[in-house]
């Protein structure tokens, strides 16, 4: 895959919904439930982070749920790359990039959303032929002003800002002609789903596109 395809079919998950759930999964046993959920309030796209042992297991069960799309979030290492695609992810996402994670999910044909926080990050990927990227940390760089400044010489660069992210400042990054959507965990709190609240976070789901609408 070139970067330019995972950068096409990037930008086609990212306009899915205005929202992609990042989740932190402890139990897999509820990952299905909680796709299903977030699906059915209008957020297909769901990132579950590599952040624990309960991950790739998470990936495996949600791909099999209808309507969603699953990715893997934290990207770090080919070898992150080599398990996430084995256990279904369909895209990537990454909080930094290094040639050798950018060559592994082009040789596994996995789409990547890279990260990057500085124009000359931006840049050195738009070299690279990627033009759909993640802005992280996003409120720690800066926030929306950040980004909607980075989007003046660079325009033909698409973001998903992460981290910081809120229903407060949601519009804030929307409203942005180089934001595609943005990635939040709001839309999934831990105790909510630790109590199987699967009402509950459709409701949040729900809620966040009516907000972004």
């Amino acid at each position: 895959m070139t970067p330019q395809d995972a950068s096409k079919k990037s930008r086609e998950i990212c306009l899915l919904a205005p929202v992609v759930p990042v989740l932190v999964i402890d139990d897999a046993g509820s990952a299905a439930s909680l796709a299903r959920a977030l699906v059915a309030g209008g957020l297909p796209a769901l990132e579950v982070t590599l952040r624990t042992p309960a991950a790739l297991d998470a990936i495996r069960a949600m791909a099999e749920v209808e309507g969603g799309v699953v990715g893997a979030g934290t990207l770090v290492t080919p070898a992150d790359v080599r398990a996430a695609k084995a256990a279904g992810a369909k895209f990537g996402v990454s909080p930094g990039a290094t040639d050798a994670l950018l060559q592994a999910c082009e040789d596994e044909d996995l789409p990547l959303l890279p990260g990057a926080a500085t124009a000359s990050e931006a840049m050195r990927l738009l070299e690279r032929g990627y033009d759909v990227m993640k802005f992280f940390p996003a409120e720690a760089s800066g926030g929306a002003k950040a980004l909607k400044a980075i989007g003046g010489p660079l325009p033909q660069i698409s973001f998903c800002p992460t981290g910081g992210v809120s229903t407060g400042n949601l519009n804030d990054y929307l409203g942005l002609s180089n934001v595609l959507c943005a990635g939040g965990s709001w839309v999934a709190p831990a105790a909510m789903v630790e109590a199987g609240q699967w009402d509950e976070i459709e409701k949040l789901a729900r809620a966040a596109v009516e907000l972004a609408a």
